[in-house]
């Protein structure tokens, strides 16, 4: 067995005959301990607060969309939608016409997305289980689902005949315009759904059946702004984008973190922000580590002595210390692990704190999070126990 393991093992099982190295080694412990306990569970915590404000856009958006990268729109070929159909990684697909247009409701005015999509779309996204109020549009009408957002800026509800509800669209063309009326297409929209999602998506699509936003647009049958996929359970999805590449040339395809670029990146920035802040807290506590290791260094000075006069190296008797408060450091972290675990699953079974009295506060078990708060407390650990160990030098030893 390694020499200098073999004593910082023992070192770590015995207690010191002076009680207040045995204090301090017990708040240095406990302070590890702690460290480990509130990163790991804090950690928990904002993955579970991510996978929830995720699930939101996760019901809306499509495991990969493709657009065109030359202009609005894209022409679907039969040749090219049959090789669609035989890609077997694919469990869905639904084209979309997709424009930024006006609304008008008695007197009131509201810019945002007209969303045309086929009878397939139900199939890609699960936006339909996100309505609060009415139905979804049925296929071949003028029937409409609004954001909630979109509801309430406007006044509007569900099977109004007393106000219409009018989309305009500018119409393609160069030149000037001298009848108003001839720069839109025009349209009056039945509205019989409403959605509620988050206060951004409810505020930015209107639901229509693909062939009237086709119309609108002045759309051919086969035009399209793009198409959205759903993945098999197991697809590999770079894969799935090659196949996708080889049969459309000059497209874009993101998948759901690219789609929500800024909001996966708020999420990750405030992640590491707090696991910067406890990493703090733990550097604070290890403090204490490196003054408890001082301490057993100047109570163990004769025994050091002794095996310096016997001729072990310095570089050894500062491996003891070292590999002590490492030990330390590991032991202290999975402790403090097991005891965030349990956390976690108590309130993962038993909802223990909740936010609202129908909704527990969310938490998530991760191995990416454990492997985060172990790496973290034995590099931290190492550091503080290879500071405390350089005390041993040959002037404390003569």
């Amino acid at each position: 067995m390694n020499f200098p393991f073999y004593i910082a093992r023992r070192y770590l099982k015995s207690a010191s005959k002076n009680t207040a190295i045995n204090i301090i080694n017990g708040i240095a412990s406990l302070g590890i301990i702690a460290g480990a306990l509130a990163l790991f569970v804090v950690l928990s915590v904002f993955s579970g607060l991510k996978d929830f404000s995720l699930s939101f856009s996760n019901d809306f958006d499509p495991d990969l969309k493709l657009t065109s990268t030359l202009g609005k729109s894209l022409t679907i070929t039969p040749d090219q939608a049959n090789k669609i159909n035989k890609i077997e990684s694919i469990q869905a697909h639904s084209k979309i016409v997709e424009e930024r247009v006006l609304f008008v409701f008695d007197g009131k005015e509201h810019v945002t997305y007209l969303k045309g999509v086929d009878s397939l779309f139900r199939e890609v996204n699960e936006v339909e289980k996100t309505l609060i109020q009415g139905q979804w549009p049925e296929p071949y009408t003028t029937q409409v689902a609004i954001g909630y957002g979109i509801h309430q800026k406007l006044s509007l509800g569900l099977f109004d005949f007393n106000n219409p509800f009018e989309v305009y669209v500018p119409k393609p063309g160069k030149g000037l315009i001298e009848n108003p009326d001839d720069a839109f297409n025009r349209s009056i929209l039945s509205p019989v759904g409403i959605y509620a999602i988050n206060e951004d998506l409810d505020s930015k699509y209107v639901f229509a059946d693909i062939a009237l936003a086709q119309e609108l647009l002045g759309y051919g049958e086969s035009q399209f702004s793009g198409i959205e996929f759903k993945l098999a359970p197991k697809a590999n999805e770079r894969k799935v984008v090659q196949q996708l590449e080889q049969i459309f040339s000059n497209v874009t395809i993101r998948n759901r973190a690219q789609l929500n670029d800024s909001l996966y990146k708020m999420l990750n920035t405030e992640n590491l922000a707090v696991y910067l802040i406890f990493t703090l807290v733990i550097i604070v506590a290890l403090f204490n580590l490196i003054g408890a290791l001082i301490m057993m260094i100047l109570d163990k000075k004769a025994n050091l002595k002794t095996l310096y006069n016997l001729g072990t190296e310095v570089k050894d008797l500062r491996k003891i210390f070292l590999l002590q408060g490492t030990l330390l450091s590991v032991v202290g972290g999975i402790i403090g692990l097991v005891l965030g675990i349990g956390i976690v699953i108590l309130q993962q079974k038993f909802s223990l704190i909740m936010i609202t009295p129908t909704l527990a506060y969310p938490v998530v078990f991760t191995l990416e999070n454990v492997a985060i708060v172990l790496a973290t407390i034995s590099i931290l650990g190492f550091l503080a126990s290879l500071i405390a160990s350089s005390r041993v030098n040959e002037k404390l030893l003569r």
